[in-house]
C-alpha cells in the first residue's frame, strides 16, 4: 500500500472568500486514504470551518472573529495577534517545534499568495511547496516587481486565469520557471449549489428587474459605482432594483453612500448570507462591477443558476465569459456601468439570448475533473 502524502495547507482564516470557498471544495473532495492533512489557520475563523473535512487536522495561531476596527478595547488583542504572528512568522522553527509538533511534510501549499512567505521560510527544507494564486497580483500596488519574482522558489504556481499565467510568463527567466506556471480551474460543485438555491427566501420577488452583486464588501469590488449608476439611472426613470450580498469593512461607507443618493428603496444590502444563491434565484441579472479580480468564481455559480451577467472587464472576464459568448463585457469604468445595466434594462431579449446560450453550453468547469488537475501537481 503506497504510503499517504503528508500535506500541510496555509491560509488565513475560513471567512466568506471566494479562495476560501475553493478550498473547502477542494478538501471535501480528496480522498482520506491517499492524504493526510493538516489545515493551518492564522485566525481560527470563518463560515466554512464547518464545512472542513473531519479527517483533516485544524491547527490556528489564534481564535476569534477578525478584528476590523481600531476600538480602544480592541487594540490590545489586535496588538497581541499581530506580534506573536509576526514572532512565528520571523521564527518557523517555534511555529514547527510548538504548534506543529514537529512534524515532517511531503508537501506545503500556500492556499493564498498572502501566505507565500510563510511556506517559503519553512524549516523543511525537503517538501514540495505549492501556491495557489486567485487574484492578480500583477494589477496589485502591494507587490514589487522583486516580490513577485519570489514566486518562481516554488515548485509549482498554480494560477487560475491565462492572464496571470501570461504575466508570470512574462517575467520568467528560464524553462525552468515557465514550467512552473500552471493554470488550474477551481473547483465548483454545480449540484450542491443548484441544491442550496432552492432554500426558502421568505423574500417577496421585486415587481421591478433586480441587478445581483455579491462578494465581500471593499473598494476593489466597485459596489460604490455600481450604486451611483444605479441612481443615476433610477433618476431618468430606468425602475430596477439593485441587490448587493455580503460584508466586509467598506460595509459602513457603503451604507452611508445609500442615504446619500437616497435609494434605500430601490438599493438593498442584504449583508452576509451563509447561502447566498436563493438570491441569485430571486434576481434577473447578475453584475459584476469590480475594479480588479483574480478570477471571480461568483460568474461560475451565476452561469450554473442561469443568470445573464454584465461583467466589467478586470482579469479573467474574457476567458471565463468566452469573449462575450456567455455574458456581457463591459468596460472597467463607471460609464460602462451605467451603459451596460441601461441596455439590459431596454433589451429584454438580450438577457433571454444569454440564458438559452448558457442552458446550451457545457460550462468550462467540473468539479471532478477540476480536483484531479491540482491533485495531480501534489503526486509529479
Amino acid at each position: 500500500m503506497t504510503a499517504k502524502k503528508k500535506i500541510l495547507i496555509r491560509i488565513g482564516s475560513l471567512r466568506h472568500g471566494g479562495a476560501e470557498k475553493v478550498l473547502v471544495t477542494f478538501l471535501k473532495n480528496l480522498s482520506p486514504e491517499k492524504y493526510e492533512i493538516d489545515l493551518l489557520l492564522n485566525l481560527y475563523s470563518g463560515k466554512y470551518l464547518k464545512d472542513v473535512p473531519s479527517w483533516v487536522s485544524i491547527y490556528y495561531l489564534n481564535k476569534g472573529e477578525m478584528i476590523t476596527t481600531n476600538r480602544l478595547q480592541d487594540i490590545p488583542q489586535k496588538a497581541f495577534r499581530v506580534i506573536y504572528q509576526s514572532i512565528l512568522k520571523k521564527f518557523p522553527r517555534l511555529l514547527y517545534r510548538y504548534i506543529l509538533s514537529n512534524k515532517k511534510y511531503d508537501i506545503e501549499f500556500a492556499a493564498i499568495d498572502g501566505i507565500a512567505d510563510e511556506i517559503l521560510n519553512s524549516p523543511i527544507k525537503s517538501s514540495k511547496k505549492i501556491v495557489w494564486i486567485h487574484s492578480d497580483i500583477f494589477s496589485q500596488t502591494r507587490y514589487s516587481s522583486q516580490d513577485l519574482r519570489k514566486f518562481f522558489s516554488f515548485d509549482k504556481i498554480l494560477v487560475i486565469s491565462d492572464k496571470i499565467m501570461d504575466s508570470f510568463q512574462a517575467i520568467s527567466k528560464t524553462e525552468v520557471e515557465k514550467n512552473k506556471i500552471v493554470k488550474i480551474y477551481n473547483p465548483i460543485d454545480a449540484d450542491e449549489i443548484r441544491s442550496l438555491s432552492k432554500e426558502n427566501l421568505n423574500l417577496e420577488k421585486s415587481k421591478e428587474k433586480v441587478f445581483l452583486s455579491v462578494g465581500t464588501i471593499y473598494p476593489a469590488k466597485g459596489f460604490d459605482r455600481l450604486l451611483r449608476m444605479h441612481k443615476r439611472l433610477i433618476d431618468e426613470g430606468f425602475q430596477h432594483e439593485v441587490w448587493i450580498v455580503g460584508d466586509g469593512y467598506d460595509f459602513p461607507a457603503i451604507s452611508k453612500l445609500v442615504e446619500e443618493l437616497n435609494i434605500s428603496n430601490t438599493a438593498k444590502l442584504i449583508g452576509f448570507k451563509e447561502n447566498p444563491y436563493p438570491y441569485f434565484l430571486q434576481a434577473d441579472y447578475y453584475i459584476l462591477s469590480s475594479r480588479y479580480e483574480g478570477y471571480p468564481t461568483v460568474l461560475f455559480e451565476a452561469m450554473v443558476l442561469n443568470k445573464p451577467i454584465i461583467a466589467t472587464d478586470v482579469s479573467g472576464i474574457k476567458e471565463m465569459l468566452n469573449n462575450g459568448e456567455l455574458g456581457y463585457i463591459i468596460q472597467n469604468e463607471e460609464e460602462a456601468i451605467y451603459d451596460g445595466m441601461k441596455y439590459f434594462i431596454e433589451n429584454p431579449e438580450v438577457s433571454i439570448k444569454y440564458e438559452q446560450i448558457i442552458q446550451s453550453k457545457s460550462l468550462p468547469f467540473e468539479l471532478e475533473n477540476a480536483v484531479k488537475s491540482i491533485e495531480h501537481y501534489f503526486i509529479d
